[in-house]
């Protein structure tokens, strides 16, 4: 699914009317019908004692918040509908909606100062149609002092498309944003992938409102979100007639005195993955360790308690380095010899280190190489960013300088290619968050890559 930026967005709303020869206030109808049936199975007509507080800005996403408080009456729910007169103008079909509404003569308030604000009781359910994509400065004013009372309030905030305060394309980071616990976003965006933004978002429900599939096949966007089809059409067949030396072979270097279980997790992730053969290189004193945990794997002894540098395995098809493996100063040559050896390369955890540390290391690197850093280390390497959406900036600039391909880790995993994609993982979850998680990404990310598969592609899968 790709993901539009703001603008792209107006303009996918604007050819979703032009080829179904509708007024886009029948696109409003259609996306607050939706919006309706979310929260009459979220919260139940039953409950005549919740009490729908919808506070309604002037633009598009305030008409948003009136075709559902019209919906919402006609259910039979309480419903009040908060209408917050700010220093805008009100879009055309704020207007319709708003006369549609008063035809029902709901319970309605305009509020033009904030000591007319509402007090609230603890069951009200409110929803923030307040202000959509359309945001592009701070919120101040009335409608900062709303959102900060509702904020306050402790009730359970929905909002419609986006929080309001919250940029779809770029960081609002110490500005005012509505704290929803759920949001109803009408498309895909980009903040939504920002862990900056959590606290605001809520849990994130998409909404489909039927927008055109022309716009989406044909629009150009270079941020993805990978969904599951898009994965098993990458998957190759296995031949039924195939061998171990059918599906690659591949080495790694990991492991250290007392580091031994991160070699472990790899070597594992490695043979999960499907490949052939695999050859761990690891030190003396993880020989037995290894031979007994991964019996499936070759070993290749490589220093005492420590990594020294050794004459790779012929025949490799990948190369993966750095769990467990500490960083040391001899650690630049057997670096070097990675960069040497001419074959797709993995490089995560102390591997990230040993570049932080011998600068002189990154601009060495060979294009197609994968990194796998966490934001940390990515910061080590490539310096501190203000924000989740500089450190993403940094990270495409960094991935097309040095031909590169970055897997930034975290929730919503960001996979950079030299030619500026980014494919966002949407499978990631807070069980993950624990430590051998990288180990065996490294592993499997190199066995997948021994298998013969693009360095795009196989970070993907």
């Amino acid at each position: 699914m790709k993901i539009f930026s703001a603008e792209q967005i107006k303009r996918w709303d604007a050819r979703t009317i032009e080829e179904e020869k509708i007024a886009s206030v029948d696109l409003m109808e259609r996306a607050a019908r939706q919006c309706v049936q979310w929260l009459t199975l979220h919260y139940p007509l039953t409950k005549t004692e919740r009490h729908f507080r919808i506070f309604c800005g002037k633009g598009n996403n305030g008409g948003d918040g009136l075709a559902i408080a019209r919906m919402l009456l006609k259910e039979k729910c309480r419903v009040q509908v908060i209408l917050c007169d700010s220093n805008t103008r009100e879009s055309d079909d704020f207007r319709i909606n708003l006369t549609r509404l008063q035809h029902l003569k709901g319970d309605m308030i305009k509020i033009t100062e904030e000591d007319a604000l509402p007090v609230f009781n603890e069951d009200d359910i409110i929803i923030d149609a307040l202000l959509g994509t359309g945001v592009n400065k701070p919120l101040e004013g009335l409608l900062g002092k709303t959102v900060q009372h509702i904020n306050r309030s402790g009730c359970e905030v929905i909002s419609i498309d986006i929080p309001s305060g919250m940029f779809c394309d770029r960081s609002s980071q110490g500005m005012t944003v509505m704290r929803a616990a759920h949001t109803l976003s009408f498309s895909e965006k980009l903040c939504f992938m920002m862990a900056e933004n959590e606290p605001f978002t809520g849990k994130l429900h998409t909404i489909d409102i039927g927008a055109s599939r022309r716009f989406l096949n044909d629009e150009e966007s270079k941020m993805i979100i990978t969904e599951r089809e898009e994965v098993k059409s990458m998957i190759l067949p296995r031949p039924r007639f195939g061998h171990k030396g059918t599906f690659g072979s591949g080495a790694l270097i990991a492991g250290s005195y007392g580091m031994m279980g991160a070699a472990i997790l790899a070597a594992k992730g490695f043979l999960h993955s499907g490949a052939g053969k695999l050859t761990c290189c690891v030190p003396r004193c993880g020989y037995t360790i290894m031979q007994a945990a991964v019996p499936e794997a070759m070993c290749k002894t490589t220093g005492e308690n420590l990594q020294e540098p050794t004459e790779l395995p012929l025949g490799l098809h990948a190369l993966g380095a750095g769990p467990g493996i500490g960083v040391h100063e001899h650690y630049d040559k057997i670096m070097e010899a990675l960069f040497d050896a001419g074959r797709p390369l993995v490089l995560d955890a102390d591997a990230l280190n040993m570049l932080s540390t011998y600068r002189k290391l990154i601009p060495r690197l060979p294009a197609g190489t994968v990194i796998t850093p966490h934001p940390k280390e990515f910061e080590n390497i490539f310096g501190k960013a203000a924000n989740d959406f500089e450190r993403l900036e940094m990270a495409i600039k960094a991935a097309g300088e040095l031909r590169i391909h970055i897997v930034l880790k975290g929730h919503r995993t960001a996979i950079i290619s030299p030619e500026g994609y980014v494919h966002f993982n949407s499978t990631g979850n807070p069980g993950m968050a624990k430590p051998g998680s990288g180990d065996v990404l490294t592993g499997l990310l190199t066995g997948i890559l021994a298998q013969g598969y693009v360095p795009e592609t196989a970070c993907i899968l």
